[in-house]
């Protein structure tokens, strides 16, 4: 799956220069992750509950 027709969403911590991370959710079972300078270079895919465990565990 591509992530060309998902929404992206770009993190709030994300800057200009690093740290860029856009977000989408996949169809209500996935999250893709991809680094928003380099939109062309792929998404990882992460199951939705995967990417809820990693966020509660940031948090």
């Amino acid at each position: 799956m591509s992530g060309e027709h998902l929404t992206w969403r770009k993190s709030s911590q994300s800057d200009e220069e690093f740290n860029c991370v856009e977000v989408a959710r996949v169809a209500g079972y996935a999250v893709a992750v991809r680094d928003s300078t380099d939109r062309d270079g792929g998404a990882l895919f992460v199951r939705l509950a995967d990417w809820s465990a990693l966020v509660s565990a940031l948090r």
